[in-house]
């Protein structure tokens, strides 16, 4: 019998790709998502979709229910928003947003499948970002998510090896997604107007922010690439703690900035940004 493997946020992107590569390689792959047309899309690449808000527990639940009788291998909780902007601007439901989405609904969604993994020994795959190792400017929200799915996954990869479940996550760059599209869009509508006494303090940097995205959308990686990390951390018999899935250029930039004194870092990055 095929093993079973939920991928939430299925809809797009990483997500997409993933439930596709695995489906293609045998498994019995469910797609979270939350509309019912981005369902059609996945049956027809032989996903099975399942309606799933990864912040509603009745949803999480539900899914369980529906998983329990036939088992689970993995999880790949993929689910997740970029939010992205000067921080003084940032409202706080959009902060808060962010940290619903990308850390509490990936550990609602560990917590709620764990029963399952457990009986399977299964694997818990976790989407990070390189923002989770560098937090660069005009991306505080997202990187703040980002780097508390690393203490996530750090206290779970422990806690669950007793059980022999395994826990990976995986560390992306720029990829080509919609996601970032989704982002400028959603930026645009709540850092425009400014707030009052904020007006043309971050002129520069937004016209920076609305550069980088448009890069990270047409010259990212493809989704396919990560996924193909994701089919890793599955099918080895001993997957890595973390596989960081970038541009050379950017895994080395990355590294270099986790190493440089702050000082010197921030007045690299403060002169990227045109400060």
């Amino acid at each position: 019998m095929a093993r079973a493997v939920l991928v939430t946020g299925a809809g797009s992107g990483i997500g997409l790709a993933t439930a596709h590569l695995l489906a293609q390689r045998g498994y019995r792959v469910y797609g979270g998502v939350r509309r019912e047309e981005d369902g059609v899309r996945l049956r027809g690449l032989g996903v099975e979709p399942l309606l799933l808000d990864v912040t509603r527990e009745e949803d999480l639940l539900r899914a369980r229910e529906a998983l329990a009788e036939e088992g689970l291998y993995a999880l790949v909780a993929n689910a997740g928003v970029a939010v992205a902007g000067p921080l003084e601007l940032v409202p706080l439901p959009a902060f808060r947003e962010a940290l619903e989405v990308n850390v509490l609904g990936a550990f609602a969604s560990v917590k709620a499948f764990l029963p399952l993994l457990r009986r399977s020994q299964g694997r818990v795959v976790l989407m990070g970002s390189v923002s989770g190792l560098v937090a660069l400017p005009l991306m505080g929200p997202y990187a703040a998510s980002k780097f508390a799915l690393e203490a996530l996954a750090d206290a779970l990869r422990v806690e669950l090896l007793p059980f022999g479940v395994r826990v990976v996550l995986v560390e992306p760059g720029s990829v080509a997604t919609p996601i970032w599209e989704r982002s400028l869009r959603r930026a645009e509508g709540y850092l425009e107007p400014p707030p009052p006494g904020t007006e043309g303090v971050y002129g520069r940097y937004l016209e920076t922010a609305r550069r980088l995205a448009q890069r990270s959308a047409q010259r990212g990686l493809p989704p396919e690439r990560v996924a193909q990390a994701v089919r890793e951390a599955l099918e080895t018999p001993h997957p890595k703690a973390r596989y960081l899935v970038a541009h050379p250029a950017r895994a080395r930039e990355t590294l270099l900035l986790r190493l440089l004194p702050p000082g010197l870092r921030d007045r690299l990055v403060a002169r990227f940004l045109g400060a």
